[in-house]
C-alpha cells in the first residue's frame, strides 16, 4: 500500500499559504493564481487554519460578506485535520470523508512538509486498482506476474 510520502514525491512539497491578516479577496487571487482550491493560513511559521473554496462560498457569499473587508482569519477552518508522511492512501480517504475535507496538510513531527487534496488520494487509488486488475488478469491468463504492461 503506497503512503503519504510517495505522493508528496511525485507532486512536491510546494505548499501554498496565506496570512491570516490577508483579505478573503487576496486569498481567492492566490488560489486563482496558483490554481488550487485551497490555501494553508500561517502565522508566524505555524500552521493555524485552512481557508477553502467551500469556506469562500459558505461564510462570505451566502453570508453577505465582502471579499475585499473580510479577512481570512474570520472566516477560514481553524479546526485542522492532518495527516503524517507514513500513513496509508486508505488512511487518508477516510479521514476526508469522515471530516467533509478536500485537502490534508502533511505534518512530519510539528514541520509542514507538504499538501495533499482529495484529487491526489483518488489518482493513486485509482492507479492500485488498475496494477491489481492487470495481475488479476495476468494470473487468469496464465501469464504470471508482469510488472511492465509492456512485457507481455
Amino acid at each position: 500500500m503506497r503512503i503519504v510520502l510517495d505522493i508528496l514525491r511525485v507532486k512536491g512539497h510546494a505548499v501554498w499559504s496565506i496570512h491570516p491578516g490577508s483579505t478573503v479577496y487576496e486569498a481567492l487571487q492566490a488560489m486563482a493564481e496558483k490554481n488550487v482550491g485551497a490555501l494553508l493560513v500561517i502565522e508566524d511559521d505555524r500552521l493555524v487554519g485552512i481557508f477553502s473554496e467551500r469556506d469562500y462560498a459558505r461564510k462570505v457569499i451566502l453570508a453577505g460578506r465582502s471579499s475585499l473587508n473580510t479577512a481570512v482569519k474570520e472566516i477560514m477552518s481553524d479546526r485542522i485535520i492532518f495527516v503524517r508522511p507514513e500513513q496509508t492512501i486508505d488512511e487518508c480517504m477516510a479521514l476526508m470523508t469522515q471530516n467533509r475535507v478536500r485537502h490534508l496538510p502533511v505534518l512530519d513531527g510539528s514541520k509542514l512538509i507538504g499538501v495533499i487534496s482529495i484529487g491526489d488520494v483518488v489518482k493513486e487509488i485509482i492507479a492500485d486498482q488498475t496494477l491489481e486488475i492487470q495481475q488479476l488478469e495476468n494470473y487468469i491468463l496464465g501469464r504470471g506476474y508482469v510488472a511492465d504492461p509492456l512485457q507481455r
